[in-house]
């Protein structure tokens, strides 16, 4: 308890200063814009902004894109209850009992709760964050090279296994982002290695164009490609809550914001999970009742908590362990990289007011979220009318130029075109791209531990199966592969 009110006290002073605050504000309200919009999410706004990210402070950077991740949650409750289409994946399962209430008219009261019921599920995944950050950045240091590469192992076995690809096919995008990540002058010996006789990828393949063209300019070709356009919204009301919803309430947003907590603490866990796992937990409270499936607020206040506090403290894998858990920490793991932070153990050791910040900024940022959302969520609701066509033109021009004002080369822009290309094939063919981001943000980070670890035990490969923790982490990985192999062959 000591550590985390330290924690929070070293990154109040950042989190309050006026320029982090304007830009908690940007990051709140652009997530709740992307979660409204369907076929625009979190992670292609992320990628899609990594260039501003070179004008802002560290601090100020990851405070903006962060906000965006849970504002995203957000959002997304607004298409789900009132069109049953969510922005998010983790909408899904809002939509079930929203839907229902928005069509027996109580569309403003469900908006309300799911409000309310994120700013529950925020609260409890921030005091998670500020008590386990330090504990497992503590157990982290004791990694040594060995464990920290079968930690990183463990990490891409996850994320692959929770791809909806099929399971080679996760395995070999995971391989190829991870020989995309080697691609360039090798640190050891100084020589260019996968580059072709390319001069301008001897410093690299940069995260920026594959990151954006992967995830955003694919997901906007995507929508367009989809004849996504306006939607008409069913008539509001007021989104103020009475008493007896605020008490039936109550009890599922607590529930649901401990559940998302836990789960977004596990490697390769998403929104949708947690939400998922909300959701079983009050059908099991309510099945006696026979009251589920006919526009419940408890189906509405769960998952919104829970898929809010799995996204925040999601952060906890990445910041404490330098590992992240899904393609939106991917992506904020190389906006860290870009800003000369490398996550980790070692930034919430040397950088403790940075990672207080970020916590400090998520309980400000939810309480503007409410702000946002609650007074006005018929302008969100009238968004919906905007041509997809039109928003995804303005967003294609501002990327290209954001990405030629970061890095001024034309290179940079034939690959955003190229992996913009591969995204789209890869999302046409039902392929998750996440696997390949993932491993081309941990080929790095995986090669030094892995070298490290050899050298230590002078060449022996037996290392990672003598010392025990590497072997453990090892064996959880092929548990974790096991298991997935197993469920697709059941689903077959």
């Amino acid at each position: 308890m000591t550590d985390a009110i330290g924690l929070l006290g070293a990154g109040l002073g950042l989190a309050l200063e006026r320029g982090n605050l304007l830009l908690c504000l940007v990051g709140v309200a652009l997530g709740t814009l992307v979660g409204v919009l369907p076929g625009l999410g979190p992670v292609a706004t992320i990628a899609l902004l990594l260039p501003v990210t070179f004008t802002l402070p560290p601090a100020g950077a990851l405070i903006m894109l962060a906000g965006i991740y849970y504002g995203a949650q957000y959002g997304s409750s607004t298409t789900a209850i009132l069109l049953r289409v969510p922005g998010e994946a983790s909408g899904v399962v809002t939509a079930q009992e929203g839907h229902e209430l928005a069509k027996q008219g109580r569309a403003g009261p469900a908006l309300g709760i799911a409000a309310l019921a994120s700013l529950v599920g925020g609260v409890i995944a921030a005091a998670v964050l500020a008590l386990l950050l330090l504990p497992l950045a503590r157990f982290a240091v004791a990694f040594g090279p060995a464990e920290t590469a079968a930690l990183m192992l463990l990490g891409i076995a996850a994320a692959v296994a929770l791809s909806p690809a099929p399971l080679l096919a996760a395995w070999a995008l995971a391989a190829l982002g991870g020989l995309l990540g080697l691609v360039g002058t090798d640190v050891a010996g100084g020589r260019p290695r996968f580059t072709f006789g390319v001069p301008e990828l001897a410093d690299g393949i940069g995260f920026i164009p594959l990151a954006m063209g992967l995830f955003g300019v694919a997901e906007l070709i995507r929508a367009l490609d989809g004849g996504e356009g306006a939607r008409r919204s069913p008539a509001i009301g007021s989104p103020w809550p009475g008493r007896s919803d605020l008490a039936a309430s109550a009890g599922p947003a607590l529930r649901g914001g401990v559940i998302g907590s836990l789960i977004g603490l596990l490697p390769g866990a998403s929104t949708l999970l947690a939400a998922l796992a909300a959701q079983a937990a009050e059908r099991g409270l309510f099945r006696r009742r026979g009251r589920w499936g006919q526009g419940e607020m408890a189906g509405v206040a769960a998952p919104e908590s829970a898929n809010n506090a799995a996204a925040q403290s999601s952060f906890a894998p990445l910041l404490a362990l330098g590992l992240p858990a899904n393609a939106v920490m991917a992506v904020l793991a190389g906006a860290m990289f870009l800003q000369g932070i490398a996550p980790g153990p070692a930034v919430v050791a040397e950088r403790p007011e940075l990672i207080g910040a970020i916590i400090v900024s998520m309980l400000i940022g939810n309480a503007m979220l409410v702000a946002l959302n609650l007074p006005f969520v018929g302008v969100w609701a009238a968004v919906l009318r905007l041509p997809m066509r039109l928003l995804a033109a303005i967003v294609m021009v501002l990327s290209c130029a954001g990405l030629w004002a970061s890095s001024g080369s034309v290179f940079d822009l034939w690959l955003l075109l190229g992996f913009s290309a591969l995204g789209w094939a890869l999302l046409r063919a039902g392929l998750d791209p996440t696997p390949l981001l993932i491993g081309f943000v941990l080929a790095a980070p995986f090669e030094e531990a892995l070298r490290r670890a050899l050298v230590l035990a002078r060449g022996d490969w037996a290392v990672f199966v003598t010392e025990p923790a590497s072997a453990l982490l090892l064996a959880m990985a092929a548990a974790v592969t096991a298991l997935a192999a197993s469920r697709r062959l059941r689903a077959r």
